[in-house]
């Protein structure tokens, strides 16, 4: 089954912003995010006060997402350090 694809605002503009700065990088994005649509239990899930959410890097970055029924919702994409806080 592939899921489909649903985004934060917040998840939105990091990508609108990604897409002038670094284009490398916003191809693996996009491109990663085609792997998750189609097996997103496959990506670890979170624990603590992120419950509910799954993970996935991109070199030293994080896309943060929800699976919710039919939907993959993509919460954030951000810098390792600064996704978890």
């Amino acid at each position: 089954m592939t899921y489909k694809a649903d985004f934060s605002d917040e998840f939105l503009k990091i990508a609108k912003k990604l897409k002038n700065k670094d284009p490398e990088l916003f191809r693996r994005l996009k491109s990663k995010i085609e792997e998750i649509l189609k097996n997103p239990e496959h990506y670890k899930p979170l624990r603590g006060k992120m419950k509910g959410l799954r993970r996935a890097h991109i070199g030293s970055f994080v896309i943060i997402f929800k699976i919710e029924g039919e939907y993959v919702r993509f919460v954030t994409f951000k810098h390792h350090d600064e996704a978890y806080k």
